[in-house]
């Protein structure tokens, strides 16, 4: 299997070459490992090679209906745990008759246990809540439904033009085929303690130089009572490959250039890293161990004066029961860094809603894919706080009732999803890349190897896989 990665006119946007093919032994055991269990192994190698690629959805299929008595079974990323079971299972319960029962999995396990699922034989969910970097991965084992037809059926029905521009596509095209709608708008903007940048007398940072001192003020005078910044830098590509993909976007860079090739060495990247090993002094120790979870407590329990991290932040950090800083935060667009002046974003992370190819009801899944996705549900699940889903349609991110819930965020979040993100790698064998590149940058915060080095590594290993 070759591809390649093309930029398109909203940033990057993955295209494929050569679209399917049988999944290798060594393909196999890349996903066992991510997986975190040999058990498995026979019936994964036992399935390789044997699906049919994925089937494709009728026309026909619905987009409403009754399925009273009907059981959709659904494996989710962990954080949409909430958004799933408490908001959607119960008013999909009242529209439709039927039931959602929800799975979850560790973000860093998602993608490898849907492909499981499907792989060896078990076939035990209908509807992936799927990351779009996984894409490719999913559809190259066969296992996510082809949905092109269905959704060029019903576009209106599904109301395809209310959907963001800057994630539609990315979200769910992959080599001239859909493959699902999108669920979670994920980009990045940086929350401040206001209080923390009050007590110490700094502002919020416009550029990554503003950022780094106003970090190192606060926690030199803070004296081990707080820190300047919190850096995410657990060693996975929802987690360290966000920190460095913000600061590459701040600094002008892309991941590949206007040729597709990888751009990792560029000078916009050596910025990026450099600034992730500089700040590691200043930031809540010990960054490569700080995952999601220790991110978001941190900042809730005013640990921290700053944190890049998802939109739905304002929504816990604005609730009483889960915050220390409520009514005491801000947030600002990602800073700026080097001769770059336009604030931009990325898609970080993303999530799609996708049939399972052995599925057993995918009619029910079809209509609660077009149903979970749609505006009403979409704003419901966005204003809902710990549910950790943001607006993937132009309606949602432009209401009054999504405004008042994500109060004094509204701002960068619109600038954010409204302009043009940068897009992750999604081609079969983009989670490995992107691995790839943290595991490199990982050497380099912990001073294994200079930022040069692990750059140019990741730089070796990325061409070497497109070509």
């Amino acid at each position: 299997m070759s591809f390649y990665l093309a930029l398109g006119g909203r940033g990057f946007i993955a295209s494929e070459v050569v679209t399917t093919s049988p999944f290798s032994r060594r393909r196999a055991l890349q996903l066992i490992g991510l997986a975190g269990g040999a058990a498995v192994l026979g019936p994964v190698l036992a399935a390789c090679g044997s699906s049919d690629g994925a089937r494709a959805l009728a026309g026909n299929a619905p987009v409403s209906g009754r399925f009273d008595g009907v059981t959709l079974k659904l494996l989710v990323n962990q954080p949409h745990v909430t958004s799933f079971r408490d908001v959607l299972a119960p008013a999909w319960k009242a529209a439709s008759g039927g039931d959602l029962d929800v799975t979850a999995a560790p973000y860093d396990q998602l993608t490898s246990k849907q492909i499981l699922d499907v792989q060896s034989g078990t076939g035990e969910f209908d509807v992936f809540d799927y990351f779009y970097f996984g894409l490719g991965d999913l559809v190259d084992a066969g296992a996510l439904t082809d949905l092109t037809a269905w959704i060029d059926t019903n576009k209106d029905k599904i109301d395809v033009a209310g959907f963001l521009p800057s994630i539609y596509d990315p979200y769910t095209l992959l080599g001239g085929k859909r493959y699902g709608l999108p669920y979670d708008g994920d980009v990045h903007i940086l929350f401040y303690n206001a209080e923390l940048l009050d007590r110490y007398k700094v502002e919020p940072p416009k550029t990554w130089d503003e950022y780094d001192a106003v970090s190192a003020k606060i926690t030199t005078d803070a004296k081990g009572s707080a820190y300047g910044a919190i850096v995410s830098g657990q060693q996975v590509p929802m987690i360290l490959g966000c920190s460095f993909i913000n600061r590459l976007t701040g600094y002008g860079g892309e991941l590949v250039d206007a040729n597709g090739k990888p751009a990792l060495t560029s000078d916009a990247a050596i910025a990026a890293a450099n600034h992730l090993v500089a700040v590691a002094p200043s930031a809540l120790p010990t960054p490569l161990q700080i995952g999601f979870d220790q991110a978001n407590q941190a900042f809730l329990s005013g640990q921290g004066a700053l944190l890049d991290t998802w939109t739905d932040m304002a929504l816990r950090a604005e609730d009483p029961t889960a915050s220390k800083i409520a009514g005491r935060w801000g947030a600002v667009s990602l800073p700026v860094g080097g001769t770059n002046k336009t604030p931009r974003t990325a898609l970080d992370a993303g999530f799609g809603l996708g049939i399972s190819t052995a599925a057993k009801n995918p009619d029910a899944a079809a209509a609660f894919v077009a149903w979970a996705t749609a505006a009403a549900q979409n704003l419901s699940v966005s204003s809902t706080a710990g549910a950790g889903i943001d607006p993937v349609r132009g309606a949602v991110l432009g209401a009054d009732g999504y405004a008042k819930v994500v109060t004094k965020a509204i701002g960068p979040i619109r600038e954010g999803l409204g302009g043009r993100p940068l897009v992750w790698p999604k081609e079969a064998g983009a989670p490995k890349l992107l691995q790839d590149l943290v595991d490199q940058l990982a050497l380099a915060i912990a001073g294994s190897q200079t930022v040069e080095q692990s750059l140019g590594n990741a730089q070796s290993s990325w061409e070497k896989s497109l070509t």
